[in-house]
């Protein structure tokens, strides 16, 4: 714990050096005391918030047992509180956002990935559209895809928002590619002793994939949903600044337009808080990778 302790305490002696020197048009750039007395501010907004959703609730049983003291027959109803979304509540709702759209990247990309590296005549076909789509910016998907889902998803009563939908496609989107390209690279790679074995036990090709391959290619394809997880994090930042989205890139942006003399240091602490969580993330992988593994030192970095 030593070393990680001298390079951050060096981080923040080197930043509140040159946050002081630094001067813009809504004041002094924010030093790590000011982040911290901003991070006390949004959690006080955040409970400040989660009383009055408290207290507007209360006063609506209290209502309604009211009504239904003096009518038994009485429809009672609870409203949904609308008050403003939290600094804590834009961290929920992206965690879920880039969540559901790494999973719905890692249904995708595994199976053809897999696919593709047991089948060059595949690998072969699809590799140039891949490399084509890979280095698309999510900043070019963002509108395609707004304008699809505003075309295709119309509800009355919509199981889930356009903006949530909007965005998790965006992050399945790019994220998808580093998923296909390793898990590809991991199956086509597979020790040719291992292949023989297969064939000489005459395996059945779900036992063999199982069984075989798999197992072995288990790195490559938990390196791929590592860099996919990151590259996930940050295309939901970017979606959600540009399209306006619920979520912490909504949150930045807000703050950027609103120019208050603490805009900067919150903004400062969204970026702060935007990069530990993209670390946990990949901690968390890695931990997953740890687990199911068998190659143990696969999963030290």
């Amino acid at each position: 714990m030593l070393l990680p302790i001298i390079g951050i305490s060096i981080f923040l002696f080197f930043w509140s050096l040159a946050a002081s020197s630094i001067d813009t048009s809504l004041g002094t750039f924010p030093g790590p005391k000011a982040v911290v007395t901003q991070f006390s501010a949004l959690y006080s907004e955040h409970v400040a918030e989660r009383e009055k959703a408290d207290a507007f609730y209360d006063r609506q049983v209290k209502r309604n047992e009211a009504k239904l003291a003096k009518n038994p027959d009485y429809d009672a109803k609870i409203r949904a509180y609308t008050g403003k979304e939290t600094f804590f509540d834009q961290i929920i709702t992206s965690l879920i956002t880039v969540t559901c759209g790494f999973l719905l990247a890692a249904v995708i990309a595994i199976p053809l990935g897999i696919w593709m590296g047991l089948s060059k005549r595949l690998n072969s076909a699809l590799n140039p559209m891949i490399q084509i789509f890979k280095p698309v910016s999510p900043l070019a998907w963002l509108p395609l895809v707004t304008m699809v889902v505003s075309a295709l998803y119309i509800s009355d009563d919509p199981l889930v928002s356009k903006s949530f939908l909007t965005s998790l496609i965006t992050v399945s989107l790019c994220s998808l590619w580093p998923m296909v390209i390793n898990t590809a690279i991991g199956v086509s790679s597979i020790d040719s002793d291992l292949l023989n074995v297969s064939k000489v036990l005459r395996l059945p090709t779900f036992t063999h994939i199982k069984k075989i391959v798999l197992p072995a290619s288990i790195p490559m394809i938990f390196t791929g949903m590592r860099l996919s997880f990151g590259v996930a994090w940050m295309v939901l930042i970017a979606a959600e600044m540009l399209a306006q989205n619920p979520g912490l890139g909504k949150f930045v942006w807000d703050e950027f337009q609103n120019g208050s003399s603490d805009s900067l240091a919150r903004i400062m602490s969204a970026v702060i808080v935007i990069g530990f969580i993209g670390f946990l993330l990949d901690q968390i992988m890695l931990q997953l990778q740890r687990k199911v593994s068998w190659d143990k030192s696969s999963a030290n970095v």
